[in-house]
């Protein structure tokens, strides 16, 4: 049985027992992942449909892959840039393609013991701040939203000087223009 599975924007075919090179997954070496964006799945030339459907691989080690040197160079402006770069991958090798359910039986929910409800963990703490902090931004922009289109409402009053003749206004004067003298035309073939 082959699938075609993507991951890391690529599209990888593959079959049990297959090592393929994917762009990093977190995990160590010797961690199962589970690749559920399975595109197509079959064997020979008859498809499955994909619903539900997951390949299951084990990290076999995290890698870096060939150094990439990037140069940077403008003519004639002493510009130069070299650089490398290495990128990181995962190396799998393909245990099964299955069902997701068949793979994963249905584990009962285990209690939690009631002091766990009295207790939070530092995470639960920390979820909550970030959750709080999130929500407060939002309330003070709905507020700083409001207040300019009450401000907007008002039409703006001329400016009044005393000992000034007229009222001014705040707009920009407008920029006269420059005549130009007209040359007199002169003989030119004489």
């Amino acid at each position: 049985m082959f699938a075609v599975v993507r991951t890391g924007g690529k599209q990888y075919r593959v079959a049990a027992g297959d090592k393929i090179v994917v762009e990093k997954l977190a995990g160590e070496a010797g961690d199962t992942v589970q690749l559920g964006d399975v595109l197509l799945a079959g064997e020979g030339a008859e498809l499955r449909p994909t619903e539900g459907l997951t390949v299951s691989a084990e990290i076999i080690a995290q890698a870096k892959a060939d150094k990439v040197i990037v140069f940077k160079k403008r003519r004639r402006h002493n510009y130069r840039r070299k650089k490398g770069h290495r990128q990181q991958h995962t190396i799998l090798r393909i245990l099964a393609i299955g069902d997701l359910k068949a793979e994963k039986p249905k584990k009962a929910k285990a209690e939690k013991p009631a002091d766990a409800d009295a207790f939070p963990t530092a995470v639960d703490s920390q979820v909550t701040d970030i959750v709080a902090e999130a929500a407060a931004p939002k309330k003070a922009k709905a507020k700083k939203a409001d207040a300019p289109a009450a401000t907007e409402a008002r039409a703006q009053e001329p400016l009044k000087i005393e000992g000034a003749e007229s009222e001014q206004v705040d707009a920009p004067a407008k920029a006269k223009k420059k005549a130009s003298p007209k040359k007199p035309a002169s003989d030119k073939g004489a």
